[in-house]
């Protein structure tokens, strides 16, 4: 099968082309960041959100049995009107511009984010039919995002749309938590935590959000999607799950958090149960092993 990965040198989206590949996939992936072709693999360097006349992105899809679509400009953080327009640029202009030339026969999924619940409400597991009550710019560039794939669906286009909960493993992203925490034990610096000891996530494990992507893709599910595993763990556990395991201790400090911060992240699983056939269980020691051990062996990857 040939499947199309855009944001293919991203953090998610690395991983998986990784499993793509290793079931067989020719894949041919889409980034702003060049890569080397390589035995079942071509890497196109093109910004889906700037091809004027859609040619080029056309001729990518083209041929396609699933598109995944993970390009975008990722991270909570931060405000001011350029970010606002990168966001709506590499959030809903790229979603737009890639449907627009993707044949309705062929199936998508689209990477959202837990982010657009903003937080969970009262403890309860956030389901995918609660209302959006997006916190930030980043969120609601993604809730746009998700309104973008909803008039693909209703003119008769097949479109998961996936929103992962705080993913972490190798090759996390530097600005989020894990890899700034450690990086901090690293140096033997204080780690920061935001808001309050207390804040939640839940974490889902790289290897089980991107084998959730290929099951969403491959079963062609037509709907949105939480990927998630329904436990949520305080930020200070979190960090003393990460001590234990790297062998370190450091003092901790909490700083102020912004306003799309959110308390807690829990996801609802059942949807997820039904329509993948799985939950994502995060063993969090292993998990921070295998960061650890390839954050000492290599930099972690950037942003794109």
């Amino acid at each position: 099968m040939k499947a199309v990965v855009t944001g293919s040198a991203g953090f998610i989206g690395s991983h998986l082309v990784e499993a793509l590949l290793a079931r067989g996939y020719r894949v041919t992936g889409i980034d702003r960041q060049s890569r080397p072709d390589r035995p079942g693999y071509r890497h196109a360097v093109l910004d889906v959100a700037d091809d004027p006349s859609r040619t080029g992105l056309a001729a990518l899809v083209s041929g396609a049995q699933i598109v995944f679509h993970l390009a975008a400009r990722p991270g909570v953080r931060g405000i001011g009107p350029v970010l606002r327009e990168m966001r709506r640029r590499d959030n809903v202009i790229a979603t737009r511009s890639l449907l627009s030339v993707t044949p309705k026969a062929i199936p998508v999924v689209a990477v959202s984010s837990s982010s657009v619940y903003g937080g969970s409400r009262d403890g309860f597991p956030s389901r995918e039919d609660d209302p959006l009550l997006p916190r930030g710019g980043y969120a609601r560039s993604k809730a746009e995002m998700e309104r973008v794939c909803g008039m693909y669906r209703a003119r008769g286009g097949g479109i998961a749309v996936v929103r992962p909960f705080t993913v972490a493993g190798e090759g996390q992203r530097p600005d989020m938590a894990f890899s700034s925490w450690l990086g901090a034990l690293r140096r033997g610096d204080p780690i920061r935590i935001l808001g309050s000891r207390d804040r939640s996530r839940d974490i889902t494990d790289i290897r089980d959000a991107v084998e959730g992507l290929i099951r969403a893709g491959e079963r062609q599910v037509n709907e949105t999607v939480n990927l998630g595993t329904g436990v949520t763990h305080r930020l200070i556990d979190l960090v003393q799950a990460l001590m234990d395991v790297y062998g370190r201790e450091t003092d901790v400090v909490v700083r102020p958090s912004l306003s799309e911060e959110v308390d807690v992240t829990l996801a609802d699983t059942t949807r997820c149960a039904q329509l993948l056939g799985f939950v994502p269980r995060t063993d969090l020691h292993t998990l921070l092993a295998r960061q650890i051990g390839a954050a000492a062996s290599a930099p972690a990857m950037v942003a794109t």
